[in-house]
């Protein structure tokens, strides 16, 4: 295992890490106290996946990356993990249907093709399930200030191999999700002042 992946899922990346603290206990604020169905869509490091088996749910976890999924299967080794990726037909084989809920979390923002997850993740829900994902939020305040700041250099992050390739404000985000059939969406934002924060969480019905 490279020390790329190492770095990219998480495991000795800071920020990553402290993106997970950000968000987690918002998303599982979101769920139900009994146990549900649970894919996690872009499952990363699968530090997600195993807080959602620790409250009880049962949980699939999938990424693209077979190094990133070796790598949360030898640290949680008790999760279901597979290889898929959206863009690849047979997903639904691979990862199975009727879930209650999928989670993607600070995924959609490093796809060229965004809309694919979407429609993974609908096709993959139970009839009133629910998506939620969470992106960095951008907004009309949030980009003004970094503008203003000089910041957006340090915000691009282009060092960053398999970093941020797409930028989502609330609208943009809701219209995307509106169109894959998505209805009742629902809005969060995570971390730092109203306006100017850090990542939101988007949910959804199918």
């Amino acid at each position: 295992m490279n020390d790329n992946v190492q770095q990219q899922y998480g495991w000795e990346d800071t920020e990553l890490t402290e993106a997970n603290h950000l968000l987690i206990p918002h998303i599982l604020g979101q769920l139900p106290q009994k146990p549900v169905r649970i894919l996690d869509l872009g499952c990363g490091n699968g530090t997600l996946a195993a807080a959602l088996q620790a409250r009880g749910h049962e949980v699939v976890a999938v990424d693209a990356s077979a190094d990133g999924v070796e790598l949360a299967r030898q640290h949680f080794p008790g999760i279901r993990f597979e290889t898929a990726s959206v863009y690849e037909e047979g997903f639904a084989e691979i990862v199975g249907t009727d879930f209650d809920f999928v989670i993607s979390m600070e995924v959609i923002e490093h796809l060229y093709w965004p809309r694919k997850l979407l429609e993974a993740g609908y096709s993959v829900l139970k009839p009133g399930g629910r998506m939620i994902v969470t992106t960095p939020y951008h907004g009309y305040l949030k980009n003004l200030a970094l503008s203003l700041a000089g910041g957006w250099d340090r915000h691009f992050t282009v060092d960053w191999n398999g970093g941020h390739i797409k930028f989502f404000s609330r609208q943009t985000l809701t219209q995307f999700m509106l169109e894959q059939g998505f209805r009742s969406i629902g809005f969060r934002g995570i971390g730092r002042i109203s306006g100017l924060w850090k990542s939101m969480i988007l949910t959804g019905e199918k």
